[in-house]
């Protein structure tokens, strides 16, 4: 009998070993030219930056950490004194990097993880970024004037580069909330809190993680510092126009949309607080339109009068075949001229039309429609 309890006993160990291995990520490697260095990995959190392990490297400069995984993408670096290498892990991956002293945080090879390879890709791109901008202050034949300019032509395009290929392309991913907190110097390339286009690529990413990790608090933070940059732009606007009082400010957290209905006026969405909204992005060109349309017809005629309200934003090319579309249609009936060329859907993180969202009553966007088995159930449970 004590010999069947000593054997079940070894088997459950070793299945809980092999439990708590499964649930753990592991960032290994080497360091060449490193010895007797101290290599230190570490967690860049939100409340700032911990150390997790360490390892006195010796002459082969090999190393190995692991940590246990977390639901949501986070962000590690290995460090060297001020050499630093920043790694991001989604799941209980395994990452190698390759790299040698003094030059660690430029020459460094990682495989294993496409999101670490784009932050290295980042990296250096803001390593160049930085010495271009030094060179330029440092050049005796332009004007401050020049200089300046100089610099914010560079800084401009640093950023389409970014947005274009690394946060629009895949907000969903940790590379693309990496490149959201790159600096220049002391600064922000990518500014939240006051210009206001730099506050939609915030807004953007935050929406999207909302959707791939939701109740993520990174995400939470992201849709905070968005919401904080759209209060002052708001109070901006507001003291050059000298017509609103900041008390009278509203924050919300979802990405305004203002648009012309089919009657002609000005909608905005963030009007709609304090009701239910069903954000329905369609074009009415598509063969399943009229189902579609059916569907939200049900939806409106049964909740509206306890508070539902759809805002639809049309993109189709023709407007007046839309203006017949919606002609007897009972809700918001807004059309974005852009059509599928809208920054909105940029936003908004759309990829494929019609897609839908659900607003709560304080204005803040709870599910896209991919997270949701049964939307009158969630509509009803927002009611």
């Amino acid at each position: 009998m004590n010999k069947i309890i000593r054997t079940a006993l070894a088997v459950l160990a070793a299945l809980t070993m092999t439990a708590c291995q499964q649930n753990k990520f592991h960032v290994e490697g080497e360091v060449a030219n490193a010895k007797d260095s101290v290599l230190y990995f570490e967690n860049v959190g939100l409340a700032g930056t911990e150390v997790l392990d360490s390892v006195k490297l010796d002459a082969s400069g090999r190393f190995s950490f692991s940590h246990e995984a977390t639901d949501a993408p986070e962000f590690y670096r290995l460090r060297i004194k001020s050499q630093i290498i920043n790694l991001a892990i989604d799941s209980t991956e395994t990452v190698t990097v390759k790299t040698q002293c003094p030059a660690m945080a430029t020459q460094y090879e990682v495989e294993g993880s496409e999101n670490c390879q784009k932050i290295k890709e980042l990296a250096l791109k803001q390593i160049a970024l930085q010495t271009q901008a030094i060179a330029l202050e440092r050049n005796s034949q332009l004007s401050a004037e020049q200089v300046r300019d100089s610099l914010l032509r560079l800084v401009q395009d640093y950023k389409e580069d970014v947005k274009l290929n690394y946060i629009f392309k895949e907000p969903q991913k940790s590379y693309a909330y990496f490149a959201l907190f790159q600096t220049l110097g002391r600064w922000l390339i990518f500014d939240p809190k006051a210009n206001r286009d730099d506050i939609k690529v915030f807004a953007a990413v935050a929406t999207c993680w909302d959707t791939y990790y939701p109740g993520a608090l990174r995400g939470e933070n992201l849709h905070n510092i968005a919401i904080e940059g759209m209060k002052n732009v708001r109070i901006v606007d507001n003291a050059n126009q000298q017509t609103v009082e900041e008390s009278k400010i509203v924050e919300s957290g979802i990405i305004d949309i203002e648009l012309t209905d089919n009657k002609g006026t000005r909608r905005k969405l963030s009007s709609l607080k304090g009701q239910v909204v069903l954000l329905d992005f369609h074009v009415f060109g598509m063969e399943d339109s009229p189902k579609r349309i059916l569907m939200l017809r049900e939806l409106y005629n049964k909740y509206h009068a306890q508070g539902l309200e759809i805002y639809q934003v049309s993109f189709d090319s023709d407007e007046h075949f839309w203006k017949q579309q919606t002609a007897a249609l009972p809700w918001i009936s807004v059309r974005d001229a852009d059509g599928l060329d809208s920054q909105r859907l940029l936003y908004y993180n759309v990829p494929v039309l019609p897609e839908f969202f659900l607003i709560d009553r304080q204005n803040n966007l709870v599910k896209r429609s991919s997270q949701m088995k049964d939307v009158e159930a969630e509509i009803k449970a927002l009611l």
